[in-house]
């Protein structure tokens, strides 16, 4: 976008070293006008070069799609592009670096849990929320804000939001929002949408 993450970023942190990316080449450039003072780089994420276990925070609304991007580093894993995004930060980011992504409510709901999996033998899943359908005006897809840790080394194990689970309502949803229903704002219950 144009930079709304940096643009509020509090004043107590305006001393910090900020890098950006975009893919929208008018977005990219008013995000470089706006704040010259960081890094604004205007490709896709696939494209960019960034050192490894380099940001302490990466923040971010990654795309949202059923489609691939082409990465021979993570071309293995299938990905779809949010998926990837997740797998590449993950990289990028520090031992005990924190990321804090919003993403579509698929990454938690999906039945196939192996992106689930992925992520949390590398990140400790600090909090999720789930936001209302209208969170992003007429798009209608709900969405969530995952916040991870990502760990010092790799494990084998599989935390209860790894899995999915169902409601008493009947509905298919992530295990965490189940444990915690108080972090779902709004209400779960079926609508008619573009595909059903």
């Amino acid at each position: 976008g144009v930079g709304n993450f940096m643009g509020l970023v509090p004043e107590s942190m305006q001393n910090i070293q900020m890098y950006g990316v975009e893919l929208d080449p008018i977005s990219g450039k008013i995000a470089g006008q706006l704040y010259q003072k960081n890094r604004i780089e205007v490709k896709g994420f696939e494209k960019t070069e960034y050192p490894e276990s380099f940001f302490d925070c990466v923040i971010g609304n990654v795309p949202f799609g059923n489609f691939k991007v082409v990465d021979k580093k993570y071309d293995r894993l299938n990905f779809n592009i949010h998926d990837y995004f997740f797998a590449k930060t993950i990289d990028k980011v520090r031992p005990n670096g924190i990321i804090a992504f919003v993403t579509s409510r698929y990454t938690m709901d999906k039945r196939n849990s192996n992106v689930r999996r992925y992520i949390n033998e590398r990140c400790e899943l600090l909090g999720a929320i789930r936001l209302p359908n209208d969170a992003f005006g007429d798009t209608k897809a709900v969405s969530d804000i995952l916040f991870l840790q990502k760990r010092e080394r790799p494990v084998l194990k599989d935390d209860d939001w790894v899995s999915t689970g169902i409601t008493e309502e009947g509905y298919v949803i992530n295990q965490y929002y189940i444990d915690h229903p108080e972090m779902i704002l709004g209400t779960i219950e079926k609508t008619h949408a573009m595909y059903g």
